[in-house]
């Protein structure tokens, strides 16, 4: 059975087609500049392509995928027909898509209603699901995997505001989460590897990128998270400023005199380890330009580690103790200086690294606590594609 994984924004759309036999990955790659002119890379084992091609909407990507996976130097199929199923990463479900979901024109329809929950990802989203019905036909099944989906199981206490409760009611303002399919997958996985059940057991999941965000994981599902109604909150991010106070949005607005999508545009897009550093929004760069003294890089540094850190500690407290943190994400999986400093003095929560594997980076399942730690640590490579690959079996399955 192969599967095709469709990840897709407003000028994109990544792919993967996976073969659920052996969960390999056969051909991977991401059409991008859509609605501009259009360019695409494609990966097929030691075949690696990139060419321009005009991609006026997503409909023609999706036309140049299939090419791509059924002629030329890519070719790893002889028919769109071997493709059983396509699976959707959609962001935002809200209240009403708590699992994964066949799609049908309401499924559309309804991802579209909630563009304002999810105002850059889901019309994409929507759109990207018709064209892939046009070009594949509608006798291939497509399943929409939410990012919101996870994090369903938060109790009230948890996701609900301090706001006016009508508020809820009228528009569903709440925490819901996102990198759910993220969360899920290093939190299952480690479970599965470690032979652990799932009843018991309180893990923090560190997912760590250009947006990061961290889930406290109990009993193997999402008690809390730290982002919100919109991914904006929680963590310093690369873009993004996370959590802030508040009345410093209505100050700076008063102030500056900006709008409200010129406030929300300054959050989003030019804050962050961008914004505290005045440098650059890779963390990379961050890292580089503290090591060679410069302040603002290592305050950028020290907030987003120190965030890291309290987030953890509350989350073992709201679950009453810890027995896991999984890091994943490119920085999770790639920083090792992050990974110590963050666990850093943590031996009161029975947190304590291993010197000779925290500082290694191996891009595989890597445990990195001292052997005498309470708490296992591990850094745990996501694999979101698989996890909506799987999801996507599971349900045409039914």
């Amino acid at each position: 059975m192969k599967i095709l994984v469709i990840n897709a924004g407003s000028s994109s759309l990544k792919y993967q087609l996976i073969d659920m036999a052996n969960e390999h990955v056969i051909a991977k790659g991401n059409c991008e500049r859509i609605g501009v002119d259009g360019l695409i890379t494609h990966k097929a084992g030691d075949v690696s392509l990139q060419y321009e091609v005009p991609f006026p909407t997503h409909k023609e990507a999706f036309m140049e995928v299939v090419k791509a996976l059924t002629s030329g130097e890519g070719k790893v199929i002889d028919d769109v027909k071997e493709i059983t199923a396509v699976g959707h990463r959609i962001l935002h479900g809200s209240e009403i898509y708590k699992v994964s979901t066949l799609v049908d024109e309401k499924v559309i329809s309804t991802i579209e209603e909630l563009s304002e929950l999810g105002p850059l990802h889901n019309p994409p989203q929507a759109a990207a699901m018709r064209a892939c019905r046009s070009v594949f036909g509608e006798d291939t099944p497509m399943v929409a995997v939410f990012d919101t989906s996870f994090h369903q199981t938060m109790p009230p206490k948890a996701y609900m505001y301090g706001l006016p409760y009508e508020y809820y009611e009228k528009y569903s303002i709440r925490k819901y989460g996102f990198h759910g399919t993220s969360h899920r997958y290093v939190s299952g996985h480690y479970l599965e590897m470690r032979g652990i059940p799932a009843e018991g057991t309180r893990i923090v999941v560190c997912h760590l990128g250009n947006g990061s965000s961290i889930t406290a994981v109990k009993d193997g599902k999402c008690y809390d998270t730290t982002m919100g109604f919109t991914p904006l909150d929680g963590l310093l991010m690369g873009t993004r400023s996370g959590a802030v106070d508040p009345s410093v949005v209505t100050y700076i607005m008063n102030k500056e005199g900006k709008t409200p999508d010129e406030m929300s545009d300054l959050m989003n897009k030019k804050s962050g380890l961008l914004g505290v550093s005045g440098l650059s929004s890779d963390a990379r760069d961050v890292v580089s330009a503290a090591k060679e003294g410069n302040a603002r890089a290592q305050l950028t540094n020290d907030m987003l580690r120190y965030q890291i850190k309290k987030y953890i500690g509350s989350y073992a407290a709201a679950m009453g103790g810890l027995d896991a943190v999984l890091f994943t994400g490119g920085i999770g999986e790639n920083s090792w200086e992050l990974r110590d400093e963050v666990c850093a003095e943590m031996e009161f929560l029975g947190l304590k690294l291993d010197p000779n594997e925290c500082d290694r980076n191996t891009g595989d399942d890597h445990k990195i606590s001292a052997a005498d730690s309470k708490v296992e640590v591990w850094v745990i490579p996501t694999n979101e594609e698989l996890m909506i690959a799987k999801d996507t079996v599971e349900i045409i399955s039914r």
